[in-house]
């Protein structure tokens, strides 16, 4: 079972029916309980940092979020929002951040702000900086969909996954074991995003270090 986080501030039933498309087991919820007994989390995200951990700590998540990503090792992938609610903090409200990745989400940075909006919004292609299972059927250099005007500029070498360039270039995706973000939104992303949901998927029975 796949539990999605609803702390308010997601895109929810886009990524409820991808899952469907895929015939998995997935339910929206913002009991503590269930994603604590989940086999996998997705942690989607629209907004606003700082309100979108404040919303967290309000519905009691943060423990049971540490307690199934930090203690029982549960595969977790954050959307957009989500992988930057994983990162150390952020600039947007100068808001700690769950702090599972060794990174900070900051403000994006183009060169020329007149051919060049933020936010970053449309399609966009991913460049590989390694080979794993979580990219199996993708080709460097396919394009998904981006909102944001906030991201990963950047981290430690071995939890970058992919990479893109809007003016400058910006980590689009992390890994870290059992750990993935996407700063894009998968769920829109057509059959690319239908693939790495499945290539997620496929990643949750390996894990054969969790608890």
């Amino acid at each position: 079972m796949i539990a999605i986080v609803d702390y308010g501030m997601g895109n929810l039933r886009s990524v409820e029916r991808k899952l469907s498309q895929l015939s998995k087991n997935s339910v929206v919820t913002s009991d503590a309980k269930t994603i604590e007994k989940a086999d996998a989390i997705i942690l989607p995200g629209v907004g606003h940092f700082g309100r979108a951990m404040e919303a967290l700590k309000q519905r009691d998540l943060i423990h049971a979020l540490n307690t199934s990503v930090l203690e029982k090792k549960t595969p977790i992938l954050g959307i957009c929002l989500g992988m930057q609610l994983m990162t150390q903090g952020s600039e947007e409200g100068g808001t700690e951040g769950l702090n599972w990745f060794s990174c900070k989400t900051e403000r994006l940075i183009v060169e020329d702000p007149y051919s060049l909006k933020i936010p970053h919004v449309g399609w966009n292609t991913i460049d590989f900086t390694t080979e794993q299972t979580m990219l199996t059927h993708i080709p460097t250099g396919s394009e998904v969909y981006f909102v944001h005007s906030f991201g990963v500029l950047e981290a430690p070498k071995d939890e970058v996954l992919t990479t893109t360039n809007y003016g400058n270039t910006f980590i689009s995706s992390l890994k870290k074991g059992h750990l993935v973000g996407m700063q894009f939104h998968p769920e829109k992303s057509h059959d690319i995003g239908l693939q790495l949901f499945q290539n997620f998927i496929d990643s949750i029975s390996p894990c054969t270090d969790r608890a």
